[in-house]
């Protein structure tokens, strides 16, 4: 079996889920251009808790964990079994820091985009939660003890914003601001000089970094899947574009 792997997706919009767009149509080109998973373990910046915890559900539910938005996004389901037996092996590597946890489901940081790269749901789904109280540090460590499920036939999918700054939001603007483009592209850079620390360091970028993450649930699910990267993946980087000013869609494929 060949190694699985890594991906960091920046998800955007749930409108996302239901609209055409340049995004879901590149997130079906990378599903088509890698090997098919036996599971997927998604880091979602939407399951956002105290303590890590490892979803077991047989049967995961669709959570619509959004408002005010048309009521056809809130029809779709993303009917996607559970996979208890890798959930079992990831609890096990991460320690006993990590609890299961069966009451969450795929939230829409996981299912909008998986709608578009696997449509059948035909591969199974678990999801690992954002520890609000770990240090950046101790994320991508968390990363590192999960890069073994790759070798098991497992996606490491990371999903969330590198840039996300919601009270900067301007829905007609196309691009983004300078401060937006700065520090996105400086993470890039990072990421693809595999210079980690400097991603994880990422307040040393100053202002740009402190007006693109406010607050930190979107751009960690980034650590969890360069903790789980090695030397020999080759790193590609899609949909490297700011929107409504103040939200990257940037996402990296290491595989």
């Amino acid at each position: 079996m060949s190694i699985m792997p890594a991906i960091f997706v920046g998800h955007g919009s749930p409108m996302i889920a239901i609209e055409d767009s340049p995004y879901s149509r590149t997130w079906a080109q990378i599903a088509a251009e890698l090997p098919k998973p036996e599971a997927i373990l998604s880091i979602s910046a939407h399951w956002y808790t105290k303590g890590t915890r490892v979803m077991v559900n047989d049967r995961p539910r669709t959570i619509h964990d959004f408002y005010g938005f048309p009521e056809a996004l809130y029809r779709i389901m993303y009917p996607a079994s559970g996979a208890p037996d890798y959930a079992r092996k990831a609890r096990e590597l991460l320690g006993d820091s990590a609890v299961f946890d069966e009451s969450w489901g795929l939230d829409h940081g996981t299912w909008c985009v998986l709608r578009s790269m696997y449509p059948e749901a035909d591969i199974p789904v678990f999801q690992v939660s954002v520890d609000r109280s770990a240090s950046p540090e101790e994320h991508y460590a968390l990363g590192r003890k999960l890069f073994d499920l790759r070798n098991q036939g497992v996606m490491i999918f990371g999903s969330g914003n590198v840039v996300h700054n919601l009270s900067m939001i301007d829905w007609s603007r196309g691009g983004g601001y300078d401060w937006a483009y700065e520090f996105d592209n400086a993470i890039v850079d990072h990421v693809l000089k595999k210079a980690h620390q400097g991603v994880i360091e990422y307040q040393r970028l100053g202002r740009p970094a402190q007006m693109a993450v406010p607050t930190l649930e979107h751009f960690l699910p980034l650590l969890y899947v360069l903790g789980a990267v090695n030397e020999n993946d080759l790193i590609r980087v899609y949909n490297q574009v700011c929107t409504m000013g103040s939200l990257s869609m940037t996402s990296y494929v290491f595989a």
